[in-house]
This record gives C-alpha cells, structure tokens and sequence, in this order.
C-alpha cells in the first residue's frame, strides 16, 4: 500500500478534527470542562483531557468510515503511548490531578459518537 497522498492526509486531519471538536462538545454537554485538546508531549499527542470535579479524562479520538473500522484503530501500541503521554502531562500539569483517573475512546463515524468510557485500562 502506498503512502497516502497529501490531499488524502489533509482530508483526514480536517475530519479529524472536526471529530475532535465534536467529542470535545458532547463532553462539555456531559458537564466536563476541556482542559486541553492536541496536546502534545514527548511520549505522544493526547486529544483531549477533560475534566469535572471527581475525574481526570484522557480521550483518544478515532473517527473513521465504521465504528468497526475506529475501533480497530485503537490498537495496543497506540493505547501503551496514550498512557504514556497521560504520564508526561500529568508530571508537567500537576494542578490537573483529581481523585479519579480514565482513559475513554471516542470512535466517531457516519456523523454518530460512540463513546466508551474506560476504554484503556492501566494493569
């Protein structure tokens, strides 16, 4: 399979954006507040940290044709990164830190959210 084109890879940062932007409204609509999105770190980018009281939320977004096709882009490697970069940004925002902590998956296709909460556990 060839490298995808630049055309093709600028439609899939748009549309991953604005999946990104629609998750971020859907868990502001949930009562969290976005504390960042695309944050970057040296163990990897987090798409969005949110936030209520109680918890601390890492969100990894996936938007794809079919949730099937988003949901097997979460793979293990990518999940070992997420916990990774939760790590970094946690040690380099230390006023985030809350009782309780998750990683969610956010798989969006064909204009739906599927959002799983606790998607990725630390063992």
């Amino acid at each position: 399979m060839s490298p995808p084109s630049r055309a093709r890879r600028r439609i899939a940062e748009i549309l991953g954006r604005r999946a990104e932007e629609e998750v971020a409204t859907l868990l502001r609509s949930r009562g969290y507040d976005i504390l960042a999105t695309r944050l970057k770190t040296g163990a990897g980018e987090i798409d969005i940290v949110a936030a209520d009281a109680r918890c601390l939320v890492f969100v990894e977004v996936k938007a794809r044709h079919s949730l099937s096709e988003a949901a097997y882009a979460l793979s293990p490697r990518q999940q070992a990164r997420l916990i990774q970069a939760a790590s970094v940004a946690l040690a380099q925002h230390q006023a985030w830190a809350r009782p309780e902590m998750r990683f969610d998956a956010a798989l969006v296709a064909n204009g739906g959210i599927q959002f799983i909460e606790d998607a990725i556990r630390i063992n």
